[in-house]
């Protein structure tokens, strides 16, 4: 689902001001592939016993999607057509990988819950750094790195990191399922350097091991 959302929108959608710009391009061709779906942006749900919200929630007439995106991006000015866009310098990649990791993890919790539903955790972004394996030999965000090829699963930590790094982001993350990570290419804006924009999805059946 997701894979063919991406590419009918990557010619219209090249690029995106922001991530609330991604979620509601996302929602949107979403609404357009399946006009009857009934489709909620920040979807509130239950995890673990806590309060929480996933991006997108789309429940169709036998199943229910959810998906939860990440647009992380290094400085870039663009012009499509007759919009110009901006990108930001988000940085601060290690805490990224973490949220992005998080991320399967909370959809794997919301499709265990959910009769009949499929997640799935979107990661687009021109940085080249997420995509490609480390020139250290062991950073401290070495379990959620996520470059081309890595498989993840299990018990995923922090290895030395600072507190400046870890507040708020101390706990482990557990994913029951095994992911590998493949990037594809989304768009190449051709204004230069950090003009290519790549995205990875972790999909999330009910089969996952628990």
């Amino acid at each position: 689902m997701i894979a063919e959302i991406m590419h009918g929108l990557a010619v219209r959608r090249p690029v995106f001001h922001s991530e609330a710009d991604f979620q509601h391009a996302i929602a949107w061709a979403i609404h357009e592939t399946w006009p009857d779906a009934s489709i909620r942006l920040e979807y509130p749900i239950l995890l673990s016993g806590d309060q929480a919200h996933i991006d997108i929630c789309v429940r169709m007439r036998n199943a229910v999607v959810l998906v939860e995106l990440k647009y992380k991006t290094r400085a870039l000015k663009a012009q499509v057509g007759d919009e110009t866009y901006s990108l930001r310098a988000h940085a601060a990649q290690d805490i990224s990988r973490y949220d992005y990791v998080k991320d399967i993890s909370r959809v794997e919790q919301a499709v265990a819950g959910l009769p009949h539903s499929t997640g799935y955790a979107v990661f687009l972004t021109n940085d080249s750094s997420y995509w490609k394996r480390s020139r250290k030999a062991r950073p401290v965000d070495a379990d959620f790195r996520i470059h081309a090829g890595r498989s993840i699963s299990g018990k995923l930590e922090w290895r030395g990191a600072g507190s400046g790094t870890t507040k708020g982001r101390e706990a482990p993350v557990r994913l029951r399922g095994e992911y590998t990570i493949q990037w594809q290419e989304y768009s190449s804006l051709g204004v230069g350097v950090h003009d290519t924009m790549r995205y990875t999805v972790a999909t999330v059946t009910p089969s996952q091991p628990s």
